[in-house]
């Protein structure tokens, strides 16, 4: 949902409830992208609750870091929102002209969303120009609540920087798989586990067809690890990777294995129930695969759990793909990583302020 237009290059912020990521990209004149800059920062535990700042003074110290420690001279911003403030549908509408809709879309949205349509910031794109045999035509409305944008935008003036673009988390998530990805007419399923939402996007023939944003994620594993321990935080995380959070490759002790597969079922479930919902009104089709994002997408046991529950194959997502990365400034072990935490971060880097 671009708000504010936005110049050719931008930094790329996908703020999370427990890292912020950072990432520019450079395209040349042939539409090449580079990776210039990419990098993390750890917030603190309930620094960010379900999409809400609870500590911003963290939030602003760790972006403010984060664009020193890489020497990043960009000031226009995009970043990402998801969670209940977001509102997301897929609605038919009697054909009209772009100009119209732009004058009618806010009495159309009214009976789509359930907030006063004078508190949310509304947007559209029109996925079928041709009116059907009804005269009908399909378009994608997003609504997001006003106080969310503003409560992003002042977090980033606070930082220093100029919110360029706000966009929805499964609408970057969608604009990284299509840059590095082969987009077929068979549906695929968009999933990024972040620590504490899951991000759905259905694409169909390259279409978004369902999104769906699910209350649960990574934290999940933290905590339960917590409780059946007694141990710290940091341990917990350091003990659901088996060791250094970097460190995807370390050995999990087994007293965790239990406890990991519990939450990666759980999570699993969570995202079957969502994809059969959409299956089930889609006329029969079945998903060809499931790409798997976030930052707990590397945890042991959790794509494996996905495929099972939605028998479909689950592919982990490497969202430096298709982009030109420099290896003498970037480790390609620390890139692969990071990989599923960057994935959000990808698609707000080939933002324009004058997308859709």
């Amino acid at each position: 949902m671009a708000l504010l237009a936005r110049p050719r290059s931008a930094v790329a912020l996908d703020i999370g409830s427990s890292h912020v990521k950072m990432l520019e990209l450079e395209t040349d004149k042939s539409g090449k992208h580079r990776l210039k800059h990419f990098g993390t920062a750890a917030l603190p535990p309930e620094a960010v609750v379900d999409g809400q700042f609870m500590n911003t003074g963290a939030v602003v110290g760790a972006l403010r870091e984060l664009l020193a420690r890489h020497k990043v001279k960009t000031r226009d911003a995009c970043v990402a929102v998801s969670g209940n403030s977001v509102i997301i549908k897929r609605i038919s509408l009697p054909h009209m002209k772009r100009d119209e809709l732009e004058e009618s879309i806010s009495w159309e949205a009214e009976q789509y969303i359930p907030f006063d349509v004078n508190d949310v910031n509304i947007d559209f794109h029109i996925l079928s120009d041709r009116p059907d045999d009804a005269g009908q035509m399909d378009v994608l409305l997003v609504a997001a609540r006003k106080d969310l944008i503003n409560e992003y935008s002042a977090l980033l003036i606070e930082a220093g920087l100029r919110p360029a673009v706000i966009d929805v988390a499964a609408f970057a998530l969608e604009n990284m798989f299509t840059l590095n990805y082969d987009v077929g007419p068979d549906p695929v399923a968009l999933v990024n586990v972040g620590a504490s939402t899951v991000n759905i996007n259905v694409l169909r023939a390259g279409t978004s067809a369902f999104t769906r944003d699910v209350g649960m994620g990574g934290r999940f594993y933290t905590e339960e690890i917590q409780r059946s321990l007694n141990v710290s935080f940091e341990e917990a995380e350091a003990l659901k990777v088996g060791g250094s959070e970097t460190d995807r490759a370390a050995v999990v002790p087994e007293e965790v294995e239990r406890v990991l597969s519990t939450v990666s079922e759980n999570i699993a479930t969570e995202v079957h129930r969502s994809l059969d919902f959409f299956l089930s009104t889609s006329g029969g089709v079945a998903l060809s695969g499931v790409y798997l994002a976030g930052g707990a997408a590397p945890t042991p046991g959790l794509a494996a759990a996905i495929e099972r529950a939605t028998n479909a194959p689950v592919t982990l997502v490497d969202p430096f793909r298709r982009i030109a990365v420099d290896e003498r400034a970037f480790n390609p072990r620390f890139l692969r990583d990071v990989a599923g935490q960057a994935a959000i971060a990808v698609g707000l880097g080939l933002r324009r302020g004058d997308d859709k």
